[in-house]
């Protein structure tokens, strides 16, 4: 949709209607396209970079659980004391 915001062939209003969503939203993703159609073509690309990061995250996501499990089970070894809040 946002293409077809761009070519210009359509109406913003044309193209809103034909896809049953708000002119707004068109115009939105029109304008997200043209401010980063750039980075999709250059050869450093934001989403290379995105995945990397997402991959560290879920690396310190596993770090955490791991840590919290082990805390988890010691504190169970203590009568009174727990991590469950």
């Amino acid at each position: 949709m946002a293409l077809e915001a761009v070519r210009g062939d359509k109406t913003i209003a044309e193209i809103a209607a034909h896809h049953e969503v708000h002119p707004n939203q068109v115009t939105a993703w029109k304008g997200q396209l043209l401010e980063n159609a750039a980075a999709i073509f250059d050869g450093n690309p934001v989403a290379a970079d995105s995945r990397e990061r997402i991959r560290e995250l879920h690396g310190k996501i596993g770090e955490l659980t791991v840590e919290r499990d082990i805390l988890e089970g010691a504190l169970g070894k203590f009568p009174g004391l727990s991590a469950k809040r």
